[in-house]
């Protein structure tokens, strides 16, 4: 029975699960280890029929150099019905993603279904996830604060930037289950793989099979690049088999 227990915010039904599915240490550390994270989980990904990449130019990341590996953990938020004005007045806010927030586990990655033109996250609620473990952050919505994340130095993909508060315009539905990010369906406890080139969203019961695939992948390239930097003939090269 999981220790952990939820704040009130949401329906005990809206939250799924208290405790995320954990892959074992040997397998994130196989995938922290890739030198090209989500390149070579993509290329596994088409070899095993595995659709789970959103690009960096559909949701790049805030900060520049960051790449992160770490279960999903999700919520899941949609648009307001209430009229924004009544909302403001009686100060009705529908964000509670900090149900998500002391839930997480050192190491979990924030993966949330927003809504777009308001903020799904300000700066302060970022500095909570962060400060209860949460490695990073994936938003497929807006966010606010665009300087705090910066300084932070906190890793977070989203889709932009916005002043406008979703507090009256936009309402948390459900933590740890199922979320739409890119298109893609992200179940809790999935892989997230991230750096500057997109997100790869590794499904928890195929990770081992993505990680061998990708090995072979991603040390294949690194062996061709060897061979390109130190001057190898490039017939050579184009007769060798890498991977």
């Amino acid at each position: 029975m999981s220790s952990k227990q939820t704040l009130g915010k949401l329906p005990r039904d809206a939250v799924r699960m208290l405790e995320l599915p954990r892959l074992p240490a040997a397998i994130l550390d196989g995938f922290r280890a890739l030198v090209d994270l989500t390149g070579a989980i993509s290329d596994a990904f088409d070899e095993l029929g595995i659709v789970g990449i959103v690009p960096a130019f559909e949701m790049p990341p805030v900060n520049s150099g960051k790449r992160i590996v770490g279960p999903a953990l999700t919520v899941r938020n949609i648009r307001h019905t209430t009229q924004i004005h009544k909302a403001a007045l009686d100060k009705a806010s529908g964000q509670c993603e900090t149900e998500a927030h002391n839930l997480a586990t050192p190491g979990d990655v924030l993966v949330m279904q927003g809504v777009m033109g308001c903020s799904n996250m300000g700066g302060q609620s970022a500095t909570l996830n962060r400060r209860e473990g949460c490695i990073g952050a994936v938003v497929d919505g807006t966010l606010r604060d665009p300087d705090q994340y910066r300084q932070m130095g906190w890793p977070v993909w989203c889709r932009g930037f916005t002043p406008v508060t979703g507090k009256w315009r936009m309402q948390t539905v459900e933590v740890n289950g199922t979320v739409e990010i890119g298109g893609i369906a992200v179940r809790a406890g999935d892989l997230v793989c991230a750096d500057e080139a997109g997100i790869a969203f590794v499904p928890y019961a195929q990770a081992a099979a993505v990680l061998e695939v990708a090995r072979k992948i991603d040390g294949g390239d690194t062996r061709r690049k060897a061979d390109i930097d130190s001057g190898v003939p490039l017939v050579e090269i184009l007769q060798t088999k890498y991977k």
